[in-house]
C-alpha cells in the first residue's frame, strides 16, 4: 500500500524536510526551517513536480519561529498552502520519520517511536550533545500536532552495528567499556547504507558480494569500509569528532592535546568547543570552514590555504589505504557527500597515485560528473570507482515503510 511519508531531520536550530511517496520514491516536497529560536528566521519549500518554490521570512509568523513546534506547524501550513502545498488534508500523512544521529550499542535497525525508544535516544544524549535533544524534540512536536500518526526513527549508528569488535573496540581499560560502554558507534550510517544499496544497483552485484571503501565527504566528513554489503569499520568514533579532518571538527589528535590544554589553563568545555567547532579547515585556514574558499586560497597560492587542504587530503589518503589493507579486496571506491559528490577537483587529488591500491583513475571522465552518478574510473581499472550522490531523506522513507507494514 502506498504511503506518504514525512522525513524530519532536526538539527539545534534547523529543521530540514521531505515528504515522499513510497514505495515510489518519489519526493513531493522539500523544504528546510532555519534559524529556529531567533527573532528573524528563513522557511523555504519546493514543490519537486514543477521546481515552485515559495519562501517565507519569518517576520511574516508572529513571534518568529521560536520552537521546534513551531516550525514543524510551518512546515505543514506549508504543505497544506493551497498555491504551493501538495496536501488538502494533514491527516494524509501516513507516518512521520525522523533521524536520529546516536542510537548507541541498542539500535542495529529503525524503529518505530514509543516510550521506550523516547528514553534511550534520552539517554544517549550525552554522546550526541548537539543532535539527540534536537531529534527529541522533532518528536514532540510531531507529537503535538499529529497526535495520531505513526512514527519512526533512523539511527546513523545502526548500519555500524556490524563491525567486528576488533573495529569498534578503544584499547582502554575493559572495565571502561563495561562501564561507560565507551567504544566506536560512528555516524553517517543512513548515508553509507543508502550509498553501498544504490552502488551495488549501479554494478549490478548482490550487496553481499561487494566489498567498497565508501567516502562520504563534506562539512562533516567519514570513510566506511563494507565488507560483504556490511560496515566493517568507519573513521567516526565515539562521537562524530573522531577521523577525518572536517569543516571545523579535528579529527584524529593526540588525546594529550585534551590534557595539555587543561594543564595551561582551559577547561574542559573550552577544549571540546575548540576540537569540535574551531578546528579542522576552519582553525587551519582560520577565513571560513567553506571548502570551496580553502580550494580557491590553494589554487592562488595562499599558503594556509595550502596547508588546510593538504592536512584534509593526507587524512582522506591515509584512511583510504589503511581500509584497503583492513578489507584485503576491494571492489568499489566510492564518493559521495557535498564536497565528494561535487568537487571533481578534490576527487583527482585524492585518487592521484592510489595505482599500487589497483584504482587506475580517468581525469577526463572524472571531470564529467558533478552532483551526478556515475563511473570515473578506466574500463580497465581492478577497482571501480565511482560517485554515487547520497540521499538520506529517501533511506529514511524506505525505513519508514518497511518497519510500519
Amino acid at each position: 500500500m502506498s504511503k506518504k511519508i514525512l522525513v524530519i531531520n532536526c538539527g539545534s536550530s534547523s529543521l530540514k524536510y521531505q515528504l515522499l511517496q513510497m514505495p515510489e520514491g518519489d519526493a513531493l516536497v522539500k523544504g528546510n526551517v532555519e534559524r529556529i529560536g531567533e527573532d528573524v528566521a528563513f522557511m523555504n519549500q519546493k514543490r519537486v513536480s514543477d521546481n515552485k518554490k515559495m519562501e517565507i521570512l519569518a517576520k511574516d509568523v508572529e513571534g518568529g519561529i521560536k520552537t521546534h513546534t513551531a516550525a514543524f506547524e510551518q512546515v505543514i501550513k506549508a504543505i497544506l498552502d493551497k498555491d504551493n502545498g501538495v496536501l488538502t488534508d494533514v491527516n494524509e500523512i501516513d507516518v512521520v520519520a525522523h533521524r536520529i544521529v546516536q542510537g548507541g550499542a541498542r539500535y542495529s535497525d529503525a524503529a518505530i517511536v514509543n516510550e521506550k525508544v523516547l528514553k534511550d535516544i534520552e539517554e544517549l544524549c550525552d554522546l550526541a550533545p548537539l543532535h539527540n535533544p534536537a531529534h527529541l524534540e522533532g518528536i514532540k512536536a510531531a507529537t503535538a500536532i499529529l497526535p495520531n500518526t505513526p512514527q519512526t526513527v533512523t539511527f546513523d549508528t545502526a548500519f555500524h552495528q556490524t563491525m567486528p569488535a576488533s573495529s569498534f573496540m578503544y584499547a582502554i581499560p575493559y572495565e571502561l567499556y563495561e562501564k561507560f560502554k565507551l567504544r566506536k558507534y560512528g555516524a553517517h550510517g543512513t548515508s553509507h547504507k543508502y550509498v553501498a544499496q544504490r552502488t551495488a544497483e549501479i554494478v549490478g552485484k548482490p550487496l553481499e558480494e561487494c566489498n567498497m571503501v565508501i567516502c562520504h565527504l563534506g562539512n562533516g566528513s567519514s570513510i566506511t569500509a563494507i565488507k560483504d554489503g556490511k560496515s566493517y569499520d568507519t573513521s567516526m568514533g565515539l562521537t562524530p569528532l573522531e577521523g577525518l579532518v572536517m569543516g571545523t571538527r579535528c579529527g584524529d589528535i593526540d588525546p594529550t592535546v585534551v590534557y595539555y590544554l587543561c594543564q595551561h589553563g582551559y577547561t574542559v568545555e573550552e577544549v571540546n568547543t575548540i576540537l569540535q567547532k574551531k578546528s579542522g579547515l576552519l582553525g587551519l585556514f582560520e577565513k571560513t570552514s567553506d571548502m570551496r574558499d580553502v580550494i580557491d586560497a590553494d589554487e592562488s597560492g595562499d599558503e594556509r590555504g595550502q596547508l588546510a587542504l593538504n592536512v584534509w587530503l593526507t587524512r582522506v589518503k591515509k584512511y583510504i589505504g589503511g581500509y584497503f589493507a583492513e578489507l584485503g579486496r576491494v571492489d568499489y571506491l566510492v564518493f559521495t557527500g557535498g564536497i565528494g559528490e561535487r568537487s571533481f577537483k578534490l576527487r583527482n587529488r585524492i585518487c592521484k597515485d592510489l595505482e599500487i591500491l589497483g584504482v587506475k583513475f580517468d581525469k577526463a571522465e572524472n571531470d564529467k560528473f558533478e552532483g551526478e552518478e556515475g563511473v570515473i574510473s578506466a574500463p580497465d581499472s581492478k577497482v571501480k570507482v565511482l560517485v554515487v550522490p547520497t540521499n538520506e531523506e529517501l533511506q529514511i522513507a524506505k525505513d519508514a515503510f518497511r518497519i510500519t507494514e
